[in-house]
C-alpha cells in the first residue's frame, strides 16, 4: 500500500487550482506542475533519500492526477523527476538541488519557447492578415502578438469558447496590445470565416499522427477553415507531444460537471435530459497546415520526428526510437 504524505499547502493549492480550471492552459499548467515540484522539494524535512525519492513520487502521482487530457503535465512532472533518477543521491540536499534547479530549468524552457514559437510563428502571417483564434493559448497569442509588433496583423476575431468563456482571457490580452478584437460566438465562425485569412490556435496534447487534441471546438473551427480554403496553425510548444500514443495509447477526453452548461434547478426540473460536457475534441492532422515549436515549424506529420531531448526518461526512450530528423523537416 502506498505511503500518504502530508505535502505543502502551496503543492496542494496547484493541484487544485489545475482541477477546478483557475489554473488553465497547457503550458501554465506544465509551468505550475514545476512550481510545485519545487515547492514539495523544499518542503521535505527528513533526511533519508530513499524516503525523498518515494515522496516525489507521491507529489508526481499527486499532480498527474489533477486533468487527464494535456500531457504536458506528466512530461513537467517526468522531467523533473527524470533528473532524481539519474544518478546515486548522496544526501537529501542534493536531490533538493536537483529539483530545484530542474523545476527552475523547465520554467525558464517553457517561457522561452513561447518567446521562439511567437517569432517563429509570426512570419508565418503576411501584412494584411486578419486571424481568428479559439479559446486561450499562450503560445497562439505570442504568434498573433508578435505579427502585430512587426505591421502584419491589426484585426482578430476571437471565439468566446464556452462554457468556460476562456476566449474572453484572449480577447483582452489582444486587445491590450492594441489590436482590433471582435469577440464573437462560437456558433458565428463560419459566418466571420469569410473575413478571415489565418486561423492560430494552441494544443493540449499534439499525438504521434500529427492530430492536434484542443479546447472543445478546435476540430470544428478547423473544419470551417477547411472548407473556407484558409490556413489553420497551431501554436504549441514541443513538451505538448505525447510520447505515449507512440505505442498506440488514446489520449483521455475530459468530461466535466454539467452545471458548467446548466444550472442545478434546470438538471432538478429537467432530471430526464442527460448533459455531456467534454472539454476537448480532436482535430485529423488534415486540418492543419503546420504545427509551429520552438524547434521549428513543422507539417503535422513530421510530429513522429520531433527530437524532444529535455523532458525526461519517458520520452526519451520512446524519442531514441525514432529515426534522425530530416533538415527538410524543420522550416524557419
Amino acid at each position: 500500500m502506498t505511503k500518504e504524505y502530508r505535502l505543502p499547502e502551496d503543492v496542494v493549492a496547484i493541484h487544485n487550482g489545475i482541477k477546478d480550471m483557475s489554473i488553465r492552459g497547457a503550458g501554465r499548467i506544465a509551468r505550475y506542475v514545476a512550481i510545485a515540484l519545487r515547492k514539495a522539494a523544499e518542503g521535505f524535512g527528513g533526511q533519508d533519500v530513499s524516503e525523498f525519492l518515494r515522496y516525489m513520487d507521491y507529489v508526481g502521482a499527486y499532480l498527474r492526477g489533477a486533468r487527464p487530457t494535456a500531457v504536458s503535465l506528466p512530461n513537467a512532472v517526468s522531467y523533473v523527476l527524470s533528473r532524481l533518477r539519474r544518478g546515486h543521491l548522496a544526501s537529501v540536499d542534493e536531490g533538493k538541488r536537483i529539483a530545484v534547479s530542474a523545476a527552475d530549468e523547465f520554467i525558464n524552457y517553457a517561457n522561452n519557447a513561447v518567446k521562439v514559437i511567437g517569432e517563429l510563428g509570426a512570419k508565418r502571417l503576411e501584412n494584411g492578415d486578419v486571424v481568428m483564434t479559439h479559446c486561450h493559448s499562450t503560445a497562439a497569442v505570442s504568434v498573433i502578438t508578435n505579427a502585430h509588433r512587426m505591421g502584419k496583423v491589426s484585426k482578430v476575431y476571437v471565439k468566446e469558447t464556452r462554457p468556460a468563456l476562456q476566449g474572453l482571457i484572449t480577447a483582452k490580452a489582444l486587445a491590450d496590445e492594441g489590436l482590433d478584437v471582435t469577440l464573437i460566438p462560437d456558433t458565428a465562425a463560419r459566418y466571420y470565416m469569410k473575413k478571415v485569412d489565418k486561423v492560430v490556435v494552441g494544443a493540449d496534447t499534439v499525438v504521434a499522427n500529427g492530430a492536434v487534441v484542443n479546447k472543445i471546438g478546435t476540430s470544428l473551427l478547423a473544419l470551417i477553415a477547411r472548407e473556407a480554403r484558409v490556413r489553420v496553425y497551431v501554436a504549441t510548444e514541443t513538451f505538448k507531444f505525447s510520447p505515449y500514443t507512440l505505442l498506440g495509447e488514446l489520449v483521455p477526453i475530459e468530461v466535466r460537471d454539467p452545471r458548467e452548461i446548466v444550472d442545478e434547478a434546470w438538471l432538478k426540473e429537467n432530471h430526464g435530459v442527460k448533459v455531456f460536457n467534454p472539454v476537448f475534441d480532436v482535430t485529423p492532422p488534415e486540418y492543419i497546415d503546420a504545427i509551429i515549436t520552438e524547434k521549428g515549424v513543422i507539417p503535422p506529420q513530421a510530429s513522429l520526428l520531433i527530437l524532444i531531448k529535455e523532458y525526461g526518461v519517458e520520452l526519451r526512450e520512446f524519442v531514441d526510437q525514432l529515426p534522425p530528423i530530416k533538415e527538410e523537416e524543420l522550416r524557419d
